[in-house]
């Protein structure tokens, strides 16, 4: 079973022809092409209620050739045949499917085989892209030249990495940004126990339900992915009582092992730019774009939607995938993880964590800061990064062969909110360079 996938060709920086990159959506369930190609970094966006197209200055098309996949089936337009094969979906079977259609699509494509190649994907694509990676890079050992992907690192932004460590950063961004309250924040911690896993000892108490609960309940009025900008208020995206609407997306157990909590996770508001999810949920469901796409053919029974609401079963999903990454960088594949700070979703406080149960090694650089007060390099390698004169965000390499970028101001989807920022990014990643140190190199 492998999904019918639409495909767009982009290019940044440099030449196009020495990279082709696979770019992998948050989810499960949600589109490649509704959100990274229509929303963040296609040549094109979406915009004014889906009624046309905007040329987007920063596409990512500016620095490789780049590939939207819809993973796993039942995603965007892609369809099966056998509604049995909806109910088997989960991380392993939509990492074979994703391996199995690229290894299609450079035999249909052979012009591009031999060329680096890396993948790219935010929020639940912290998990796609390490495991199709891994696929990847073990497939390659037994595979001919002719059949190995030359693959050589990928980047995650807002990933979800570790289940215990992502749910307690999230809590602990919600406190620090004073979206809840010392009580409510006490609570969860105590009632929940820190989010620990069952076999390390946690044991979450009966108050744990009902906190979380309060927790979520707080982002009711707010954009979780962003949390200072606002909800879009279309009628059609309101709920009867004037909340953003729900987007009720399958949900495998992303986050620990509280039961209440993925519950919770699969009524959690949308949100963007504001409106952004409307536009291309109008855009994609129009007849003639439709036809001009050769896609839905087989006329599904359904709209088109952004997240797909035919995945309604996830049989497997990790509490972890930083051993994956760990097994990559010492591979000698470079892996950058890039967080967008005003994400309240998987925030940069989960990621923090998260790389930092890895035990890593911080590249220390010599840096003197203004005030005698002591450099990067004597504080942990922490350091801000510029872009055009000004603080871009914060970044931290590790010996290993991670690095840790945070961009300021950004949200849950970084090349939406921080289009220029996030470009510039790509293109230091690509190049293997180090992003700017000084502002006189921003």
């Amino acid at each position: 079973m492998a999904p019918c996938l639409p495909t767009d060709g982009l290019k940044i920086l440099m030449e196009p022809s020495l990279y082709a990159t696979c770019h992998c959506i948050a989810g499960p369930g949600c589109s490649s092409v509704a959100y990274g190609a229509a929303q963040e970094l296609g040549p094109f966006l979406v915009r004014s209620y889906g009624t046309n197209l905007t040329r987007n200055a920063y596409a990512w098309n500016k620095a490789v050739n780049l590939l939207f996949l819809e993973a796993p089936v039942g995603v965007g337009f892609s369809y099966t045949n056998r509604t049995s094969d909806l109910r088997r979906l989960g991380d392993r079977v939509t990492a074979q499917d994703s391996y199995s259609f690229l290894l299609g699509w450079l035999d249909k494509f052979p012009e591009f085989k031999g060329r680096d190649f890396y993948i790219a994907g935010e929020s639940y694509a912290g998990h796609y892209v390490p495991q199709l990676a891994e696929l990847i890079y073990d497939g390659n050992k037994a595979a001919s030249r002719d059949r190995a992907i030359s693959i050589k690192g990928f980047m995650i932004g807002n990933a979800v990495l570790n289940d215990a460590t992502d749910q307690l950063g999230m809590v602990e961004y919600a406190w620090s940004h004073a979206i809840i309250s010392d009580e409510l924040y006490s609570a969860v911690r105590r009632e929940c126990d820190s989010f620990k896993e069952e076999a390390d000892g946690g044991r979450p108490g009966k108050g744990c339900s009902p906190a979380l609960r309060a927790f979520l309940g707080a982002y009711d009025d707010i954009d979780i992915y962003s949390i200072y900008t606002p909800t879009c208020l279309l009628p059609n995206n309101v709920s009867s009582a004037g909340r953003p609407a729900a987007r009720l997306v399958a949900a495998p157990r992303l986050l620990s092992k509280h039961e209440e909590w993925h519950r919770l996770m699969k009524r959690v508001p949308a949100g963007y730019d504001p409106c952004t999810e409307a536009y291309v949920t109008n855009y994609f469901n129009r007849g003639d774009v439709q036809r001009a796409l050769h896609a839905n053919r087989t006329r599904l029974p359904y709209p088109y939607s952004p997240c797909s609401e035919v995945i309604r079963k996830w049989n497997d999903s990790p509490a972890t995938v930083l051993p994956i990454l760990k097994k990559l960088m010492a591979a000698g594949l470079r892996v950058w993880v890039y967080s967008g700070d005003t994400d309240g979703r998987v925030p940069v406080t989960s990621t923090r964590y998260s790389i930092n149960t890895m035990g890593l090694r911080r590249r220390q650089r010599a840096a003197a800061s203004a005030g005698g007060v002591g450099g990067a390099a004597e504080w942990g390698g922490w350091r801000a990064w510029y872009y055009r004169q000004q603080v871009a965000g914060w970044a931290v390499e590790y010996e290993e062969g991670l690095t840790l970028v945070t961009v300021r101001g950004a949200g849950h989807q970084v090349p939406l909110f921080a289009p220029d920022r996030s470009l510039a990014m790509l293109y230091h990643f690509l190049r293997g360079q180090a992003l700017p140190a000084a502002r006189s190199s921003g």
